[in-house]
């Protein structure tokens, strides 16, 4: 991608939120919170939160599953979307980036329909299994060399007919670049050609933020 293209896409993404998304204090003092805290600056941009919680209300979301917190931005983006009754079940490896995002919850006073484990997804998803959960929703956004793996996992816990969201999987435009050929690039290069023909269920990729993919697990 070019820099003007970059600038571009940029005008273009600032003008659809200010024209589209109502201002949400909540969501902002996550960002807030986040950035005093030092985590990383790679949450979900606030088009891709409110698309987020657009699709829980598509699909009906009571249960959803949600792989990689961080400071809980798009957790909380989700649990808002969802009724009363509704749950987030999210997965973070980092033990700060979890006390962070438990803080976040309780000021955005969505504690009750967040169930925050801590440890590595890929221990922690068998125990879900266990447990007997059939998610409405899934949604991935964590390290990209067990993307793979991941959508394997949700695919068992996510029920007939719902839905599995994979961010960034056009990782700013360097899977449809052939001179990358580092490992994360490979792997979602390897994840979307697989998607793509898996029958098990029908998909699009989606050009918001860093690239959307939403999978239908097929009835």
């Amino acid at each position: 991608m070019t820099a003007p293209d970059e600038e571009a896409f940029a005008r273009v993404d600032g003008w659809i939120a200010r024209h589209l998304l109502p201002a949400d204090p909540a969501l902002e003092a996550v960002l807030k919170a986040n950035h005093k805290a030092g985590l990383p600056a790679i949450d979900v941009s606030p088009l891709l939160g409110a698309f987020l919680g657009l699709m829980c209300q598509l699909v009906g979301a009571r249960r959803v599953l949600e792989i990689g917190t961080l400071g809980g931005y798009s957790t909380i983006a989700m649990a808002k979307a969802l009724p009363a009754d509704g749950h987030v079940v999210t997965l973070e490896l980092n033990a700060r980036h979890a006390e962070v995002a438990r803080a976040n919850f309780a000021r955005a006073d969505v504690v009750r329909k967040v169930d925050l484990r801590v440890g590595a997804a890929l221990d922690l998803l068998p125990g879900l299994v266990d447990e007997g959960h059939a998610f409405d929703l899934a949604f991935i956004d964590a390290d990209k060399a067990n993307y793979d793996a991941y959508y394997e996992r949700c695919l068992a816990l996510v029920r007939p007919g719902g839905a599995i969201a994979l961010d960034n999987m056009l990782w700013n435009g360097a899977v449809a670049d052939p001179a990358k050929q580092d490992e994360d690039t490979a792997a979602l290069r390897a994840l979307n050609r697989k998607i793509r023909d898996d029958r098990r269920v029908a998909c699009s990729l989606v050009p918001i933020g860093d690239g959307l993919m939403l999978c239908r697990k097929r009835p």
